[in-house]
């Protein structure tokens, strides 16, 4: 009787030590990462989601497992520079990064490219039972859209990252990090990154100076110009609206204190053509390119009772209807 006692006990023994293979588990939550705003005015988006962990153990508690997340270029495909969202052959580069900087990539221990994944530590904290520790850690990932992609059309875009594109190892921390590829693997569910691009305009204006002028007894013409950038395809009318005191395009009024000067605005060098805000009546009409799109404002002072000295003005409201 007392050596099968202790051939059992001694068995219950060996039972009870964790295996490094099945001594932990893991599960693993990304939201999709959404990107909000336009390409149009050629500056960056950035937008940012999370990582979660929870992991639970045999005899775990005070224990840290190592999580090695590792994010491939996801199903819009990457290179060196960054990877890609896509609308039907529609691109729209972008990156995954580890800091809110936006300057350390995340990357993967088995994609081409140099970047890794960060590797962050899970602590056991709680008992989830006589013999199971476990713990969860969150930490942030950041995405940035590049800067110079206004010629991208209207749609939405996305890569989705699944599988072997979000393949994330695990194992009890043992102070090798991430180098090595050792330890069990799971994935999140799948989760995408997008954005979803909308019709957009924006527009700039130079101002038109008319410059010195002693007596206005003979017509005074100067030109500016008015930039559009407006996503592709998109059709577009430009209005000039009348300044301050303007009855129509013709008869707007520089003016200073109570005494004015009246000049127009004209679509032609020939100044022929009124340049007004009623559509399409006198508006000047455009279709979008993804880049800036120059057109000039001619502008003439008539012949006119000359008044007393000094510097005459007016504000013109520019509108792009789309």
């Amino acid at each position: 009787m007392r050596n099968w006692l202790i051939c059992c006990i001694g068995f219950l023994g060996l039972w009870l030590l964790p295996s490094p293979a099945l001594a932990q588990s893991c599960q693993f939550t990304v939201p999709s990462m959404v990107f909000s705003g336009s390409t149009i005015p050629g500056t960056v988006i950035n937008s940012m989601t999370s990582v979660t962990a929870e992991c639970q153990g045999l005899l775990g508690l005070g224990r840290k497992v190592l999580v090695c997340p590792d994010l491939n270029e996801g199903s819009g495909g990457a290179t060196a520079g960054g990877r890609k969202m896509l609308n039907g052959a529609n691109v729209l580069n972008y990156q995954l990064f580890q800091d809110a900087a936006r300057s350390i990539v995340w990357g993967s221990a088995i994609w081409p490219y140099a970047a890794r994944a960060p590797g962050f530590l899970v602590e056991f904290t709680t008992i989830l039972g006589p013999l199971l520790g476990g713990g969860s850690t969150t930490i942030n990932l950041y995405g940035q859209i590049f800067a110079g992609q206004a010629a991208a059309p209207a749609g939405t875009y996305l890569s989705t990252f699944a599988g072997a594109n979000a393949t994330f190892r695990f194992r009890y921390d043992d102070g090798a990090g991430c180098a090595t590829a050792s330890g069990a693997t799971g994935s999140p569910a799948s989760f995408t990154t997008q954005i979803t691009l909308s019709n957009d305009c924006m527009v700039t204006a130079q101002n038109i100076d008319f410059g010195p002028k002693g007596v206005l007894n003979s017509n005074v013409d100067q030109s500016g110009q008015v930039n559009v950038t407006c996503t592709p395809t998109v059709p577009y009318s430009i209005s000039l609206g009348l300044g301050g005191t303007g009855t129509s395009p013709t008869t707007r009024k520089m003016t200073k204190a109570a005494e004015s000067i009246t000049y127009g605005l004209y679509q032609d060098s020939n100044r022929t053509v009124p340049w007004g805000n009623t559509i399409p009546t006198n508006t000047v009409a455009g279709t979008g390119n993804g880049t800036a799109q120059s057109i000039t404002v001619y502008g003439r002072v008539p012949p006119q009772n000359t008044p007393s000295p000094g510097v005459y003005s007016d504000t013109i409201i520019v509108t792009v209807t789309y």
